[in-house]
């Protein structure tokens, strides 16, 4: 068993409750209920006990964090135990007053989400009238207030024409930081591979204009960059390695090593009302499932980059090889990734209807090469 550092980092999902419908929403497909969702002094100790294991940053998300009519007591119980609060919020829910309340509680950070850089996509994308014109009320009650802010521009087929006004608009909310997210399959989103799946030439256009983007604003803005998948030779370090710097605790409690590890079926997850944090940090099973580089089979066993990206994303290679102890197929080492670039142009090519978060929807994923 690989002893674990403390982690850096923890994201309370707070709820699964949310006024968008994003097709990409990373939640899983069955949603955690309201009235299973953990109670305001259950996250107050949760928030305690990560402190005392060493998280150092809490992400506040959902689902819409604004749902929790106790956010504020949420964000003031996490900075009385030294955590820097970040909350991860579309804005729906947020007035000026509540901001004003947060920022109060000691909030120290915001992170926006943006479905689009006009009312038309934007609204179609979180399936929400007047969503856009809300987040633009929110984030100038953010500039005004002075909260630090970090825009969250998630990227697919249908919007990564957008993606130089997205960098125009960080710019002009006074953001420090953008995330440009290409779209991650996972939760919802893999329901909505036909209607979603960028093109190979769009995933090269946008490398291209944030390589750009980072000489010219350098200084300016900050852009992190999440790039398409199924496009790639290499896969990303997933959650920085799994088990390795960071954990999730859903709405009911459970203890997650990454926000989609529930779509691995064989693992089984404490929870923090039958196990202390620390605890399940170091000796529960699915945190050591895939810690370290001791479970990899060949090639990532042999490979010098095992020690890069760890053998890419387990979710992802549960979603595409049937197996989470393979190789990502995103890597070109993986006997499934030929297959996985034929499935991924597929996709690109294809037209599909929207599947929004919440619908009924196709569960079943085929892995490549099956």
């Amino acid at each position: 068993m690989t002893v674990a550092r403390p982690p850096i980092a923890m994201l309370a999902e707070l709820t699964h409750r949310c006024p968008l419908s994003c097709p990409y929403c990373s939640n899983p497909v069955d949603m955690a209920l309201k009235d299973s969702e953990l109670s305001t002094d259950a996250w107050k100790d949760v928030f305690v006990q990560a402190a005392d294991i060493g998280v150092l940053q809490l992400h506040l998300s959902g689902g819409e964090p604004a749902t929790r009519r106790d956010l504020e007591e949420l964000v003031a119980a996490a900075r009385e135990a030294g955590l820097y609060t970040n909350l991860i919020t579309s804005g729906i829910g947020l007035t000026e007053r509540r901001l004003e309340a947060l920022d109060r509680a000691g909030l120290d950070h915001i992170q926006l989400s943006l479905q689009g850089t006009t009312p038309e996509m934007a609204d179609e994308i979180g399936g929400y009238r007047g969503g856009y014109d809300r987040k633009m009320q929110v984030a100038a009650w953010i500039g005004k207030i002075g909260f630090p802010l970090t825009l969250n521009a998630v990227l697919h087929r249908r919007n990564l024409h957008q993606l130089p006004r997205a960098l125009e608009m960080a710019v002009e909310m006074g953001a420090r930081r953008i995330e440009v997210a290409t779209v991650q399959f996972h939760g919802w989103a893999l329901q909505n591979r036909d209607a979603l799946m960028p093109t190979r030439e769009q995933a090269e256009e946008a490398t291209r204009i944030v390589t750009e983007a980072r000489t010219r604003l350098k200084g300016t803005l900050v852009i992190d960059y999440v790039p398409a998948d199924y496009h790639s030779d290499y896969p990303k370090r997933c959650m920085g390695g799994w088990g390795s710097t960071g954990l999730n605790v859903a709405p009911d409690g459970q203890v997650l090593p990454c926000h989609a590890a529930q779509s691995i079926p064989h693992l089984r997850f404490d929870t923090v009302g039958d196990r202390p944090l620390a605890e399940i940090w170091q000796h529960s099973d699915a945190f050591n499932a895939y810690r370290g580089t001791d479970w990899m089979p060949e090639p990532c066993a042999s490979c010098e980059r095992k020690t890069v990206d760890f053998g890419g994303c387990r979710c992802q290679a549960m979603a595409l090889a049937g197996d989470p102890s393979a190789t990502d197929p995103v890597c070109v080492k993986s006997p499934h990734h030929v297959d996985l670039q034929a499935r991924a142009a597929a996709h690109a090519a294809a037209e599909a209807p929207l599947v929004y978060r919440g619908q009924p929807g196709r569960t079943v994923v085929e892995p490549v090469g099956e």
